[in-house]
């Protein structure tokens, strides 16, 4: 299983991919947390918090990741290799699993430079460090968490189909469903008092709940429970096409 991860990783960054998407979620946050003219501003906003981030992050994440894992086993088939990977000793779940690791890097090494936005704020505040280090901790958890959860998907709608294309949009479409579904479902208050359970099922109630700093269980578990079902599938999917 490490062997294939060692690959997937070799292989965004072997390329143009991994840079791209590490590259492209970094300018598109910057811009709009340090120079367009907009409400997330920190500059224009007065106010030492990296809300602007962790609102904007999800909606980049959510074309970007589809972005990277669209590939992942569309390509595998499309180039052959798929018969080989499930004849060697590895079972269909360590390859899903270590493709799904090779992701979460990509979405690791994606936040991991925007700590600078964080030393930035902490610096900047008055005082120095008037910032809500806790809520900030629990959204990068929360970012995380989410990202994990969009590689999963990604990895489903790619093991389900043969066409990157196809991939990239299921994977858009079943994403933004769970993030933002639930959550337009629950604003037209429609089904009176199980609405809040609705909420409860959308995956931006969870993220919501961790950007306040309370890391609860049940966000956590919400989340993992989402990548395992997700993986799961995808174990399925690979699975069905030996027979």
């Amino acid at each position: 299983m490490w062997a294939l991860f060692k690959k997937e990783i070799s292989s965004f960054f072997s390329s143009l991919i991994g840079y791209v998407t590490i590259g492209v979620f970094l300018l598109v946050n910057s811009l709009f947390l340090w120079v367009f003219q907009v409400d997330m501003n920190i500059l224009d906003y007065g106010y030492a918090n990296l809300d602007g981030l962790f609102i904007l992050g999800p909606f980049v994440f959510l074309f970007l990741i589809p972005a990277i894992t669209m590939k992942s086993f569309s390509e595998e088939r499309k180039t052959g290799t798929i018969e080989l990977l499930v004849t060697r000793p590895i079972t269909d779940y360590q390859i899903v699993f270590a493709k799904f690791l090779g992701g979460l890097v990509i979405v690791f090494f994606s936040l991991l430079p925007t700590l600078i936005y964080y030393i930035s704020v902490y610096r900047l505040g008055y005082p120095v460090g008037n910032i809500d280090t806790g809520a900030t901790w629990g959204s990068y958890i929360g970012m995380l968490l989410l990202g994990a959860s969009f590689v999963s998907i990604g990895l489903f709608s790619s093991s389900i189909s043969n066409n990157q294309i196809v991939a990239f949009i299921l994977a858009i479409c079943i994403s933004a469903f769970l993030y933002l579904g639930f959550q337009f479902v629950y604003s037209f208050d429609l089904f009176g008092k199980i609405d809040l359970f609705i909420k409860e099922l959308g995956m931006s109630a969870h993220y919501s709940s961790l950007s306040r700093g309370v890391v609860d269980t049940r966000d956590i578990l919400y989340f993992l429970s989402i990548i395992a079902v997700f993986l799961s599938l995808s174990k399925i999917s690979i699975a069905s096409r030996k027979w």
